[in-house]
């Protein structure tokens, strides 16, 4: 089986071309090609079915760009969405006219500007924006901005929470999204507050929300002045957390914490605020029960474990703020390992699943509250 003369003729012709990408509409039977001339289409003439005629399509591509007719293998997903494409062969994959191979593309080290700009132009997906954006040489491209538009304008109808977080955090990188867009995207977040962790991992210090400072804010941080200039790491987060955006912070975070929307959502959540709090974590240790976290920071806090100089100094300073210390060791040890003995036996959502998350829950409310003063 073989393609029709007319066909044959005029794809090596477009091959001939100083090609940018290719992609193939398969429902419309259509080759079309980027260069620097602007966009070409071939309309293809099957003489098969249209499935085979494809195939032969793609045969003929591969053979004339990668020397070989067998293609991309498009079953190594897993490989290609590790990044292991090699750099140097980045522009002839999005000659080959399949998807999969432009998803290698976008997860390829290799990536730039110039070439999301021909990925994006042959496989337009939410996808695909999202893995591009993650590189900060198209965040702060020419493309960035057109990715994170595409992707604004996507997300009424993105399914899922794990994307519409992604999306939300990549999107709130500087420079991508107006103060308007910003306000907009945080308001929507009352109906789905799946989209208050995106803004949580992507923009803790300046969330779009007005917030008064802990009442004893001011003094605190005049008091803690010596040990802030000093570079105490347990000072200068105490002096965050009880400022008016750290209040934001974790108003926030107890918003999603009453009631997130499913498994994905809690597991970003526990992830976010550990990370908040990780510049006073004492070891890296993935705690998976809520009474280890409180017996390890207790442990810490009264001298039976390892005590760093920089919690005693503050101790010293103040020692009437031993519970919000404790609070902050706590939260700080917080990860997606406190949550998974549970999600590990249930695969619940909604109502039932926050039921299940309560032994874990309350504890991390509680510890909040003492931040804000409640």
């Amino acid at each position: 089986m073989n393609l029709s003369q007319e066909d044959s003729l005029r794809l090596n012709v477009l091959l001939a071309q100083q090609l940018h990408a290719v992609r193939i509409d398969e429902s419309r039977m259509v080759v079309y090609a980027l260069s620097d001339k602007g966009e070409a289409k071939v309309q293809l003439n099957p003489t098969c079915r249209d499935e085979q005629y494809i195939r032969l399509v793609k045969q003929l591509l591969s053979t004339q760009v990668l020397g070989s007719p067998g293609g991309y293998p498009v079953y190594l997903k897993r490989w290609t969405r590790m990044g292991q494409a090699r750099d140097e062969s980045l522009e002839r994959l999005l000659l080959l006219g399949e998807p999969e191979a432009v998803v290698a593309v976008v997860h390829a080290s290799g990536l730039t500007d110039d070439l999301a700009r021909r990925a994006w132009w042959a496989s337009p997906t939410a996808e695909n924006a999202r893995r591009m954006l993650e590189r900060q040489c198209v965040a702060e491209g020419e493309m960035g901005p057109v990715l994170a538009e595409y992707l604004i304008e996507y997300l009424p109808f993105e399914e899922e929470h794990q994307a519409m977080m992604d999306t939300i955090r990549l999107v709130l990188q500087p420079g991508l999204v107006s103060d308007e867009q910003r306000a907009k995207l945080w308001s929507r977040g009352k109906r789905r507050n799946t989209f208050y962790v995106g803004f949580l991992q992507a923009i803790p210090d300046e969330l779009p929300i007005e917030s008064l400072p802990h009442p004893s804010w001011q003094q605190i941080h005049d008091q803690l002045q010596p040990l802030i200039a000093a570079g105490n790491a347990y000072a200068i987060l105490l002096d965050r957390v009880l400022s008016a955006r750290g209040q934001a912070y974790l108003n926030t975070v107890e918003m999603v914490l009453h009631k997130p929307n499913n498994q994905d959502v809690v597991v970003a959540l526990m992830d976010a605020v550990g990370d908040y709090f990780a510049t006073v974590r004492c070891d890296d240790l993935n705690r998976r029960d809520i009474e280890t976290v409180f017996q390890d920071a207790a442990a810490i806090m009264n001298g039976e474990a390892e005590q760093p100089d920089e919690l005693v100094s503050i101790l010293e300073l103040m020692p009437e703020w031993r519970a919000e210390q404790q609070a902050i060791l706590v939260l700080s040890m917080l990860s997606e390992q406190l949550v998974a003995p549970i999600f590990g036996l249930s695969d619940a959502i909604g109502s039932v699943m926050r039921k299940r998350l309560q032994p874990v829950t309350t504890p991390v409310l509680g510890q909040l509250a003492i931040l804000r003063g409640a």
